[in-house]
């Protein structure tokens, strides 16, 4: 028996064990239902993955519903390519844009008000399957809402509904509600190189 054939069959029964223990363990995930799910750090890519997650469902036949928080009028990918899909997409854009635009907290704080209504209309309508709600995390971040408030209806959300809050720095309070959480870590990022936010990739 060759090398190259005792490497084979051994490769052949490592990965007959894993798939085994693999079933043995999915026996055991039976629950079903709406996740809370929370995209935060650092990192680039918390909108991204938010928004990759509505194509998910979109492409399941999903109904869907999108609160931007924060980035305001800006022409976005996001917003051009799902405006495309009208029947399926409810996408409200409420924010004034970047704190350091407006320099105007009690602005803010009015906007990020009008923009969780929107939230809590769409958590509870029957007909979205999905609401991602784009930078939440930065207006709790800057007390522009009730921190209370904003846990209590997430955690009370209909059972069936799946929800998504992007943003750095999320409360320790949402993340502990949270079926799922993700922590973007910052390893290397073009800003630091002098590059500024490019079409396509930051918006």
């Amino acid at each position: 028996m060759t090398d190259e054939t005792e490497r084979n069959r051994l490769h052949a029964a490592e990965r007959k064990a894993v798939r085994a223990a693999r079933e043995e363990m999915m026996q055991t995930k039976t629950k079903t239902g709406g996740l809370l799910m929370v995209h935060t750090g650092a990192g680039k890519g918390k909108t991204t993955a938010g928004f990759g997650m509505v194509a998910r469902a979109l492409g399941w036949g999903m109904q869907v519903g999108v609160v931007q928080y924060i980035k305001g009028k800006w022409i976005t990918g996001e917003r051009r390519f799902f405006a495309r899909f009208p029947d399926q997409v409810r996408f409200e854009i409420m924010g004034e844009g970047f704190t350091w635009d407006t320099q105007d907290r009690a602005r803010d704080v009015a906007a990020a008000e009008a923009a969780w209504a929107k939230s809590l209309e769409m958590i509870a309508d029957p007909g979205l399957d999905f609401v991602l709600l784009d930078e939440l995390n930065v207006a709790l971040r800057y007390d522009y809402l009730d921190l209370g408030t904003v846990v209590a209806a997430l955690k009370d959300r209909p059972r069936d509904k799946h929800v998504c809050v992007t943003g750095r720095d999320a409360k320790p309070e949402l993340m502990e509600i949270a079926e799922l959480v993700t922590e973007m870590s910052l390893v290397k990022h073009p800003f630091q190189q002098g590059i500024k936010a490019q079409r396509g990739v930051d918006f």
